[in-house]
């Protein structure tokens, strides 16, 4: 393919990029506007469910938009993905960031209900006094439940890290763009991967807890499952982009010996990546730590589960002791995980 052609491609491509970037940020807009600024804000009528013909008039705003950003070269979208805008068209621009910045903070804060008057209300601060003192007069007659839920989390986030760790290991060579950009297959590989473990990172491990809950049943098996899923999708992408930022020198040098290219990875870029590995690792399996407390309040086991169940009962007594101990357990392996990955540094 000449170097014009490539161009061209590359060129249609961008257009494509950031005309549909800025179809997502004049319907994000006009529905702002609509919805929130006008309907909520300036609007005194009560606000009406949305009609076709909203989702219409969104739409046609949306393509008038983009269509005046690209051809006008003011588009937003456009100097995000890097082209240079001058003059006017850069201060169009900058001012359309901040209508949206902006809107998206009023929205924000509209959708949020935030009320300070609600806040610091007698009602209210009476109600978190009664809820404190009975948090900070825990109960220590479940001691010893609670202790063995707390070990059964901790050992659910040991057992998902340590599953997940071959997978992530696997996956992140061929998450890596620096190794597969080199062929047409290797780098629809590539994009296949970095879209898989893309979407599995979005799924928050409480969700994918309910799906293993409803797969395999309520308890610790479930748990494990969730914490492995999330944790092989979120150290492939550490683990990639740590590969992505090793030194290249060592590469070319093993290459120009005509080595394979599973023995350039083996002698180049393992030995750089070891060391940054085991420090994502041990951090990975502290942020389990954390999340197993909190996939066992949808049945995924361990001391979130005995949390659900008190806090529902409103032993708040109870509750306060769980409380304590999780936050026991948490700083323990905050401090320990720290010291170990500044061994490894």
């Amino acid at each position: 393919m000449s170097y014009s052609s490539k161009t061209t491609i590359g060129s249609a491509i961008f257009f494509l990029q950031s005309f549909l970037l800025d179809l997502f940020f004049g319907s994000y807009l006009a529905a702002i506007s609509d919805r929130i600024i006008y309907g909520h804000l300036i609007s005194s009528e009560a606000l009406s469910a949305p009609t076709s013909a909203t989702f219409i008039f969104y739409g046609l705003f949306a393509v008038l938009f983009a269509l005046l950003g690209t051809t006008l070269g003011f588009s937003l979208s456009s100097k995000i993905l890097g082209k240079p805008l001058v003059g006017w068209r850069n201060s169009v621009a900058q001012n359309i960031a901040w209508i949206i910045g902006t809107f998206s903070i009023i929205a924000g804060w509209v959708i949020s209900k935030i009320s300070p008057i609600d806040f610091f209300s007698p009602q209210g601060l009476g109600a978190a006094k009664r809820l404190f003192d009975a948090l900070l007069t825990p109960n220590l007659d479940i001691f010893d439940a609670a202790l063995f839920a707390i070990i059964e989390t901790i050992y659910i986030a040991l057992i998902a890290t340590l599953i997940a760790l071959p997978f992530s290991f696997i996956l992140s060579f061929l998450s890596a763009r620096n190794l597969m950009k080199n062929h047409p297959v290797t780098f629809v590989i590539y994009y296949i991967f970095r879209l898989l473990t893309n979407f599995t990172r979005s799924i928050e491990p409480l969700i994918w807890a309910i799906i293993f809950s409803v797969w395999v049943g309520i308890g610790p098996f479930a748990g494990m499952l969730a914490l492995m899923v999330h944790t092989v999708s979120s150290l492939t992408k550490q683990y990639s982009e740590q590969i992505e930022d090793i030194d290249t020198g060592a590469i070319e040098a093993i290459e120009a010996t005509g080595a394979h290219p599973l023995q350039v990875i083996w002698f180049a870029v393992v030995p750089q990546i070891v060391i940054p590995f085991l420090s994502f690792t041990i951090y990975r399996w502290d942020i389990n730590v954390r999340m197993a407390t909190i996939i066992g309040l949808v049945g995924g086991g361990g001391i979130g589960s005995m949390l659900m169940q008190y806090s529902g009962l409103a032993k708040w007594h109870e509750v306060g002791l769980i409380v304590f101990m999780i936050a026991l357990v948490v700083w323990v392996m905050d401090y320990v995980s720290a010291k170990v990955r500044e061994a490894l540094a």
